[in-house]
Formats: C-alpha cells, sequence, structure tokens
C-alpha cells in the first residue's frame, strides 16, 4: 500500500513539472498515450492496405497473385525512393509553426482518411484482372506518399520528445501501454464482427466497420496532439540548409546506421510465420473459426501490455543492447518450438503469445536506439539529421526488390496463387506452415548477427548529449540567447567535471540490514541512498566524454582546424578555390600513423572536399547569379494573393527559383560559414569563466 501512495504521490507532484533530471511531466505522457490511440485509429485502415498475399484485403478480397503483388510493391518502392529522399530532405530542412514533426501529424491524417475510404469503395468486382492491379497500385501509391509522411513524423516524435535515454524509455513504454487499446481493441472488434458477417477475406468488412474507428481516430488526434513538445538539443538558430549530399556523406560513415540497418536488412525472413494465427483460424476445419479470431489475436495482443510495463526496467537492468541480444535469441528457441507444436492451436497461440511478448520489447528499445544514433550523429558532425537518413535506409527497399519475392515465390510453390480458398486445405496449409516456421528461424538469427558489433552504451550516449547542452549553452551565450533553465543544466555538468567526481559504491548491506530488523524507515533510507548512489554514478558516466570536449581546442587536431578555418575566412565569404586540387594533394600527404593524425588528415581531405564542391558551383552559377538568403522575401513570395491559376504557378516558380538560388548560395559558402561557426564556437569556449559567474549569480538569486 505504501508503494501504491508513494506511486500516486509522485504522478501528482510531477504531473505538470517533471522531475529533476527529466523533461516530460507526466500530464504530457497522458497526452502522448491517448494522441497515440487517435493517431493509430485514424490510419488503421490506411495502414491496414498493403501489397503482399498475407494482406486480407488487396489478396483474399480483391484477389491479386502473391507474385503480382510482389512486383506491384517493388515499382511502389522503386517509385518511392524519390518520394523518400524528398522526405528525408524535408524534415531536416523545414520547421513548420509547432516544430519539424508535429505539424505534420496533424496535417497528412485527414487525406490518409479519405484516401484509403476510397480505396476499399471502388468496384472491383466489375473490373477486369489487370485493370484492377492498375487500380490498386496507383489508390496504393498515392496512399503511401502521405503514410509516409505521417508514419515517419510520429515515429521521429517519439524519439525527440526528450533528450533523457532512460526517460524515453520509460515514456515509449508508458505512452505505448495507453494507445496500444487502440489496436488492441480493432484487433478483437474486426475479426469478431466480420466473423459474424462478412469475414475478413471481404471487401465489405473494410467498407463498413473501419470508417468509425478513422472518425473517432481523427477526433481524438486533433483534440491531444497539440498539447506534445518537441525537444532536441540545439542552439536558438533558424533552421538551416541541410545539403542532401552532404548528409548522405555523413551519414555514410555513421557506424550504428549500418549496424542497425544490416539487422534489419538480414533478418527479412524472420516475420515469415507472422500469418499463422489469422490463417488457421480464418481456414482451418472449413472456416469454422473465424469468429474466433478476434478472440485469439486479442488474447495473443496482450502480451503486449506486460512487455511495454517491463521494457524500461529491462532496458535499465541490462542496456538495450543486451536486451536486444537476448530478445533475438529467445526468439530463436520459440520458433524452434513453434516448428513442432503448430498443428495443435492451443500450444500454438501460447507459443505466439510468448513470441509477441518478447517481439514487444523491440517497439520500445529499436526507436530508442534509433535516437541514440541519431544524438550520436549530431555529436560527432555538429548538424541535428533525422530524415536525412531516410535515403541511405532505401538500399534497404532495393535489397527488397529480390528478397521480397522469396515469400511470394514460397507461396506459389506451396499452391497458393489467386485463389486464397486453397488456404481451407489442410495438408496444404501446414506444409506452407512448416516451411514458414523454418523461414523465421532462419531470419532471427540471421537479425541477430549485426548487433554483436554494435557498442553504443548507454555511457557512451550520456555523455553526448551532455556535450549537446555543452555546445548548445555556449551558442547561445553568444548569441545572446541563454536562458537560466539551460545555463544551470549545463553549469552542472561541468562542475561535474571539474571537481573529478569519481562512482560510489552501492552498498545494499544497509538495506539487508534494515529488512533483517523490519525497520521500514531504515529500509526507506536505504533504497534512498542506493537511488541516489545509482544516479550520481549514471551522471559520472557522462563526464569524461564532456571533459575532452571541455578540451578539445587546446588538441593538435582543433588547433589545425582553427588555423585552416581562420584562413578560410580571410578569403572572404565569396571565394573560388581554385587551389583546392594542392590542397587535396597536400591532405594526402599528411602523416596517419597514429589516431590523431588519422583526424588531422580526414579534417583536411574533408576541407578539400567542401572547397571543391564551391568552386565547382562558383564556376557554374557565377558570383553574380547567387541569391542571398531572405526569409522576408520568401514570406512575402509564399503570402502573396493570387487570383488565376496563371498567378499561382508564378508564385510557385519563383519560390522554386529562391529556394534553389539559396541552395546554391548555402553551398557554395560552406567552406566559409563552417569556418566561421568552428572560429565562433573556439572564442565563445573562452567565456566559460564569464558564463560561471552569470551562474553564481542566478544560484545566489535562487
Amino acid at each position: 500500500m505504501g508503494k501504491i501512495n508513494s506511486l500516486f504521490s509522485n504522478i501528482k507532484q510531477h504531473w505538470n513539472t517533471p522531475a529533476e533530471g527529466n523533461y516530460v511531466p507526466y500530464k504530457e505522457i497522458v497526452n502522448l498515450g491517448v494522441a497515440g490511440f487517435g493517431i493509430h485509429w485514424a490510419s488503421t485502415l490506411g495502414n491496414a492496405i498493403g501489397l503482399s498475399a498475407a494482406n486480407f484485403i488487396v489478396g483474399a478480397s480483391i484477389g491479386l497473385q502473391p507474385v503480382h503483388l510482389q512486383i506491384m510493391l517493388i515499382i511502389a518502392n522503386i517509385v518511392g525512393i524519390p518520394i523518400g529522399i524528398f522526405r528525408g530532405w524535408f524534415f531536416d530542412n523545414h520547421k513548420l509553426p509547432g516544430g519539424k514533426f508535429i505539424p505534420i501529424m496533424l496535417r497528412t491524417p485527414v487525406p490518409i482518411a479519405i484516401i484509403s475510404t476510397l480505396f476499399v469503395w471502388l468496384p472491383y468486382k466489375n473490373m477486369e484482372y489487370w485493370t484492377k492491379v492498375v487500380v490498386v497500385w496507383i489508390g496504393f501509391m498515392i496512399l503511401s506518399v502521405f503514410l509516409g509522411f505521417y508514419n515517419e513524423a510520429f515515429a521521429f516524435f517519439k524519439q525527440v520528445i526528450t533528450p533523457n535515454a532512460q526517460e524515453r524509455a520509460n515514456v515509449s513504454s508508458i505512452s505505448q501501454i495507453l494507445y496500444s487499446f487502440a489496436p488492441t481493441v480493432t484487433s478483437l472488434v474486426v475479426p469478431t464482427i466480420a466473423g459474424l458477417t462478412w469475414g475478413m477475406d471481404n471487401i465489405w468488412t473494410y467498407r463498413v466497420i473501419y470508417p468509425g474507428f478513422t472518425v473517432v481516430g481523427l477526433i481524438v488526434l486533433f483534440i491531444f496532439t497539440p498539447k506534445l513538445k518537441e525537444r532536441i538539443i540545439v542552439a536558438k538558430r533558424p533552421v538551416e540548409y541541410v545539403s542532401l549530399m552532404d548528409s548522405l556523406r555523413e551519414v555514410a560513415k555513421n557506424k550504428y546506421f549500418w549496424i542497425i540497418n544490416l539487422g534489419s536488412w538480414m533478418g527479412f525472413l524472420e516475420g515469415s510465420s507472422a500469418v499463422l494465427v489469422n490463417w488457421t483460424f480464418n481456414y482451418s476445419d472449413g472456416g469454422a473459426h473465424k469468429v474466433y479470431m478476434g478472440l485469439a489475436t486479442t488474447l495473443i495482443s496482450n502480451a503486449a501490455l506486460w512487455a511495454m510495463m517491463l521494457a524500461p526496467f529491462a532496458i535499465k537492468l541490462m542496456g538495450k543492447r543486451n536486451l536486444l541480444i537476448v530478445h533475438n535469441t529467445i526468439n530463436v528457441f520459440l520458433y524452434l518450438i513453434l516448428f513442432f507444436v503448430y498443428k495443435n492451436v492451443l500450444l500454438m497461440c501460447i507459443v505466439v503469445y510468448l513470441n509477441t511478448f518478447v517481439n514487444t520489447f523491440s517497439n520500445v528499445y529499436t526507436p530508442n536506439i534509433n535516437a541514440d544514433m541519431r544524438d550520436y550523429h549530431q555529436w560527432k558532425t555538429g548538424v541535428r539529421v533525422d530524415g536525412l537518413f531516410t535515403p541511405l535506409t532505401l538500399i534497404g527497399t532495393i535489397l527488397g526488390f529480390f528478397t521480397g519475392l522469396v515469400l511470394p515465390a514460397i507461396y506459389e510453390k506451396m499452391g497458393l496463387k489467386e485463389d486464397y480458398s486453397v488456404l481451407y486445405n489442410d495438408e496444404m496449409r501446414n506444409n506452407l506452415f512448416t516451411v514458414l516456421i523454418i523461414c523465421s528461424i532462419v531470419g532471427s538469427i540471421m537479425n541477430l548477427f549485426p548487433y554483436l558489433f554494435y557498442d553504443l552504451t548507454e555511457k557512451k550516449h550520456r555523455g553526448y548529449v551532455n556535450v549537446l547542452k555543452i555546445r548548445a549553452m555556449f551558442e547561445d551565450y553568444g548569441n545572446g540567447e541563454l536562458e537560466d533553465a539551460q545555463l544551470i543544466d549545463a553549469m552542472k555538468i561541468i562542475n561535474g567535471v571539474r571537481a573529478d567526481l569519481q562512482k560510489k559504491t552501492v552498498d545494499k548491506r544497509a538495506l539487508a540490514l534494515a529488512r533483517k530488523n523490519k525497520d521500514k524507515e531504515a529500509i526507506r533510507l536505504a533504497k534512498a541512498e542506493i537511488r541516489e548512489s545509482k544516479k550520481h554514478n549514471e551522471f559520472v558516466d557522462g563526464l569524461p566524454i564532456v571533459k575532452e570536449e571541455l578540451e578539445k581546442f587546446n588538441t593538435e587536431r582543433y588547433k589545425a582546424q582553427l588555423a585552416s578555418a581562420k584562413a578560410t575566412l580571410s578569403n572572404g565569404e565569396i571565394y573560388l578555390y581554385s587551389d583546392w586540387k594542392a590542397e587535396r594533394r597536400k591532405a594526402k600527404q599528411l602523416p596517419h600513423s597514429t589516431a590523431e593524425e588519422k583526424e588531422i588528415r580526414a579534417d583536411a581531405l574533408q576541407l578539400a572536399r567542401t572547397k571543391k564542391r564551391s568552386f565547382k558551383l562558383l564556376n557554374k552559377y557565377g558570383k553574380e547569379n547567387l541569391v542571398l538568403p531572405d526569409e522576408k522575401l520568401a514570406e512575402e513570395i509564399r503570402n502573396r494573393e493570387y487570383n488565376t491559376e496563371t498567378e499561382r504557378r508564378q508564385i510557385k516558380k519563383e519560390l522554386k527559383a529562391y529556394t534553389d538560388g539559396v541552395s546554391v548560395y548555402r553551398r557554395i559558402t560552406k567552406p566559409y560559414n563552417d569556418a566561421r561557426n568552428l572560429v565562433i564556437q573556439a572564442e565563445n569556449y573562452t567565456h566559460l569563466g564569464d558564463i560561471e559567474k552569470l551562474y553564481e549569480n542566478i544560484m545566489a538569486k535562487n
């Protein structure tokens, strides 16, 4: 009872104000959970439409062949590559009123609802087969444009709601418990009603039952999503243009990006057996169990609730990497068990329940691993990139052109083509299930392998986030925009470095003694001491990287960078770097025996490449054709009124010309701007004494 009272007291205390070291109050976590409920339901029908044989809408309902569906998906993915690149560029180069992601979450759901509803109401029965193929592909393609923005915006938002990795896991877990109620209700209600009416393999299920969820979802979404807040640790300056090619080069150097995506690409077979439950209930014993499919899937999905509750504790106990490895190892054994018991419906459901429980941990740790990777990238490069990771993930899309044909080929080889009634044949269905389970075993093993090389620990991540706070503090101080709370947070970290804090020993003997004596007050105090020691140790873990940051301008590497930056600044903002080849030759000749020498050489080569691009662009466009960034001009063009279609096109043309011109200007002046930013940062770092005095004055007042 005491723990329950303590929990409610904690929630009440931090309902509107987060606890020390955290960023998100409980009220916002609840808002995220309820908003997620609306976000899921508003797109339930849209996300239910897919180009695969396992999809009831386009497969069993409309009746398209598995291989044809995979070919359609390949073509859709090819067309989607430039759309995905544009989407990534848009996220990183635009900040609408309200943030980078929240405005997208509010502007795309209505088009998704309209398009998906029209999709299922088209008269497919009156169409020839190839007409259906074309119509389905076009509808899916239009829908996927909006769904891509919508789903990515929500995924990215959850990664920036807090920079605290453990808090992010906690927020993700609690909010998912709330909004997982949406798919839970859907998985219970829809199959149950469908089993009593048309069935999951009939288009009328999607025409009549789903729209109600969509409407409720839209209402909830528009009420609660505006109450959320993005928290990205960057200085208070306007969004700057992020060059696509420069971002791709930097992202390509991010080893954690490749590890994360290789796991996904190599494990493409792991989900092969995901159809077992639905197809067993829908087709076994002549379809007599259809009405129970909703109950079965709901009970199985209940496993996710317990996993989401335990995920933050598991992450805190063993770390995200170790949790991932444990999760995938258990999966291998579960698929092996499933291979022997899948013909027994009860045992199959138990194994799938356990599989769902284990897999749900990834719903919490995967977005957190991706968020950690982005924070690392920001620390490494100095540029915040979210969307522009997307273009390189499209490598997986290209690989999917080939790997995606594996399952459809297996389906057709085993006898499943456009007539899904063959699944009523128990022998045929069981033979197919056997092959699919073997595929899942292979996929889970392949998914596990890349993560054996993942070493971005929670300790390292804390250090990277601390450095981002320090950098933002110095930059905002230099720009006269430093806030008191931001200053206090950053100076606590710096003071920790200067004090050379050491880890405390977490001594549990006092707790054991208090429990032995059954002394409640002593137990409470001992637990508080243990929590404080662990919190202190976590803080100390993040300090070594901060120490390196504060001392970096004393290293040979940064001395060399500063010398090059000052030389670049002396050339002026617009300069024709005709000597870039000589600089590149000189850079290649630099020694590279030690780690520091390799870094100095890599920096020099990178600067030569930047000057090369600037030189070629200035030669191409000429100095007289450069467009200076002027947000007032852009705003004037955007707000210009028009009366005719010709005038509208003219405004669009002028805005594109302005945007393209600014893009060229920023790429040409990149060597100068990078040099200026480094020199300013070095200058700002010399003002630490002044910042300390400001901090002391603030603390004295408090």
